[in-house]
């Protein structure tokens, strides 16, 4: 049973550092259409980025990672900074991009 314990605790350990995460960012500045294409084309072109979510209403940029890799906090302040936005925060976890798109399209409550 002990075994069993540990193998299980072994394997989540793996599955969830092997899996891609997801950083969620508020971002300021945000005001048209426009601006949700620039930022999705400026963060596609990093190699880490699998997908992205801008949502002008709740100033939401959301990027799905590559399995395996990241980008870190200087580097998309960075982008987003010198594309003309104010980053005001960062989050990392391991919600889905489908669980955050399905998120932005439930009606509030």
């Amino acid at each position: 049973m002990k075994k069993l314990t540990v193998a299980t605790i072994v394997c989540a350990l793996f599955s969830v550092a092997a899996s891609g995460g997801t950083i969620e960012m508020k971002v300021y500045g945000l005001v048209c259409g426009f601006c949700a294409q620039g930022i999705e084309k400026t963060l596609r072109k990093n190699p880490a980025t699998e997908d992205v979510v801008v949502n002008l209403a709740n100033k939401l940029v959301a990027i799905g990672t590559r399995d395996g890799q990241d980008i870190s906090d200087a580097e998309l302040t960075k982008a987003l900074t010198n594309a003309g936005y104010d980053v005001k925060g960062i989050a990392r976890n391991q919600r889905s991009m489908a669980e955050i798109r399905a998120s932005l399209k439930a009606p509030a409550k």
